[in-house]
């Protein structure tokens, strides 16, 4: 009687109760779980994060070792730096390159050889310079006298010096070859261009 009962084709709470027991069955089996699975792949990530951050130390460590060898820097340059920095005072203000004619100026037509005309300025001080085959010469604005001394190359000792006027102006039969900057001593500060290739 119990058995065709059960056969009827009904359902019954019996039959839930299996159903479950037989899902919860299969999954174990499996060996599934979807926490143990997102927690995986959360470790793996991290895992993957560590090995990035190291090959990309490696990376940067073989490129700058390949710049070295396949584009080293030049002596003269590294030179030139160092002597720029020796030359670096915590009391000096640095006057901005503002103008450059190669940058900013009009070409003019038929001109051979033009001037190179540059312009550096700090909050008070303001310097123009011309550059030619035949020297420097410029003024110094607000006008006032001013010693001026021409860096260029290893002159760390006695770099020559040129005198600005009354009205600012000065000139020199000074020839600029390579990196070159100015520095000048008013009567209130030391004020040094930035160095520029002529």
């Amino acid at each position: 009687m119990n058995d065709a009962h059960d056969n009827d084709g009904l359902p019954h709470d019996s039959d839930d109760m299996d159903g479950t027991a037989d899902m919860n069955a299969t999954d174990d089996m499996n060996g599934f779980d979807a926490d143990d699975e997102l927690d995986g792949e959360t470790d793996d990530l991290g895992e993957f994060e560590g090995d990035d951050s190291l090959d990309n130390d490696l990376l940067e460590e073989t490129l700058r070792q390949a710049a070295a060898i396949m584009d080293p820097v030049p002596a003269q340059l590294q030179q030139t730096a160092v002597e720029a920095y020796a030359l670096y005072s915590l009391d000096t203000r640095l006057a901005e390159l503002t103008f450059d004619s190669l940058v900013h100026g009009i070409p003019v037509r038929g001109a051979e050889d033009p001037p190179r005309m540059l312009t550096f300025h700090t909050d008070e001080l303001t310097v123009d310079i011309e550059v030619t085959a035949h020297g420097l010469m410029g003024q110094v604005l607000p006008p006032q006298e001013v010693r001026i001394e021409v860096l260029s190359g290893p002159q760390l000792a006695s770099p020559p010096t040129l005198t600005a006027d009354d009205m600012g102006r000065f000139t020199g039969d000074l020839h600029v070859t390579g990196p070159f900057a100015l520095r000048l001593r008013t009567d209130a500060e030391v004020v040094m261009t930035e160095w520029l290739r002529v």
